[in-house]
């Protein structure tokens, strides 16, 4: 196992973005994206002390103005989303408003708009040095594309935060991207842009929406290589997901250079979530926030601003995870064997007991075993997470001066 012992674990100024009003992106009592995963989180946070370390603010996020969304979104997209905001009974579904994925709602573009200014607020924050590290966990809206919305995404805060660093002087960013589903969105935003380096690990397009994120899918004509492709078979569990993620992220981000690292975080690539077909644990999660910072330690002079995403287990594994991810970020990790705090599991029981009907975790990790064989062990031509690794390594690695077999 490839690990920086110590990196992840030093005290830096940490910006979280958190307020009770980002539950207003809301689509509805009986959509999967529950807005109650947010609440869980920050409080789970909060039990666990990682808010109130000395070197850790959380920052309540405004409402991004219509010219910095539109950084990333044209201006008749975000026009599109104030009007069915404003009359939720008229979608514009060829934007993606009103739709089974994205119903409109009364006040969406303000809630979305928040979403978004917790990114943006992150990138200022990295910008101007008062936090070397910012986590927006309502964030990572990854399927918005310039012009539509889709898969619960009106607004691509992450590609906000990535086009604001850049307009602030940041010259390479690179984005990786660990959700069950393939951060489409940002791709295609940053699609021919050399300057952003977009790294995507998720469940085949062929088995889960959105039925893109190939190998063959490497940038524009002015960016070849820039868009990285790790489509993973359903079914794929820890061993397999982090064998793939060591296998590509780190040799890529260290050919890259980046000046920082933005990341999402959906933790729906979950063993129990009900969307997809993946087999990942929190351990394993963990694992990943781990090793994503040790790269920014090591590449970016620790600057790393790390987002949420999808996440349909509210209360077994969103918490957990994104706990884990501010814990990290804040470099106070949590260890996996800790007890899940007893006031948390309270008032889960209390509040969310008859609506969710599960019994809230005891521990911080699923107590699994994290072995994984290292690329250096050589290629099994026989094994389909193999096979999507060497696809990968083959269509981009040259591409960034590495040999797709033995870098």
């Amino acid at each position: 196992m490839t690990f920086l012992p110590g990196l992840a674990q030093t005290a830096l100024p940490t910006t979280v973005v958190w307020d009770p009003a980002m539950t207003a992106y809301n689509f509805g009592h009986s959509h999967p994206m529950a807005p109650e995963r947010m609440e869980l989180t920050a409080k789970l946070a909060g039990s666990l002390g990682l808010l109130d370390l000395d070197h850790v603010t959380v920052a309540a996020p405004e409402v991004a103005a219509d010219e910095e969304l539109c950084a990333v979104h044209s201006p008749e997209f975000v026009a599109a989303v104030r009007r069915v905001s404003e009359n939720p009974d008229t979608p514009d579904e060829a934007r993606g408003l009103g739709t089974e994925d994205d119903p409109a709602f009364a006040g969406m573009h303000e809630a979305s708009a928040r979403l978004a200014g917790g990114s943006l607020l992150a990138a200022a924050a990295v910008l101007d040095g008062s936090a070397v590290r910012a986590v927006n966990f309502g964030g990572g809206m990854h399927h918005a594309s310039r012009d539509r919305a889709s898969g619960f995404c009106i607004y691509n805060d992450a590609a906000l935060a990535i086009q604001r660093l850049l307009d602030g002087g940041i010259r390479r960013v690179a984005y990786v991207d660990v959700d069950a589903h393939h951060g489409d969105g940002t791709q295609s935003i940053f699609w021919d842009d050399p300057r952003v380096l977009t790294i995507s690990l998720h469940e085949s397009g062929l088995t889960l929406f959105p039925g893109t994120g190939f190998a063959n899918e490497i940038g524009g004509p002015n960016a070849q290589g820039s868009a990285v492709n790790v489509a993973l078979p359903a079914g794929t569990a820890d061993a397999g997901w982090l064998r793939a993620f060591h296998a590509v992220v780190p040799q890529l981000i260290g050919a890259f250079e980046p000046e920082v690292i933005v990341s999402q975080h959906g933790c729906d690539s979950h063993r129990l979530d009900p969307l997809t077909h993946l087999n990942i644990s929190v351990d394993g999660q963990r694992e990943a926030a781990t090793a994503i910072g040790n790269l920014a330690a090591r590449y970016c002079d620790n600057r790393w601003i790390s987002t949420g995403g999808g996440g349909y287990n509210v209360v077994s594994v969103v918490p957990r995870s994104w706990s884990h991810l501010i814990a990290i970020a804040a470099g106070r990790p949590v260890p996996l064997r800790t007890p899940v705090p007893e006031d948390w599991r309270s008032y889960v029981k209390d509040k969310y007991g008859a609506k969710f009907g599960v019994e809230p975790p005891e521990l911080m990790g699923d107590d699994v075993d994290l072995w994984w064989r290292s690329w250096e062990v050589g290629f099994d031509p026989n094994d389909a997470v193999d096979r999507t690794i060497m696809a990968t390594r083959k269509e981009v690695f040259p591409l960034h001066g590495l040999d797709a077999w033995f870098d």
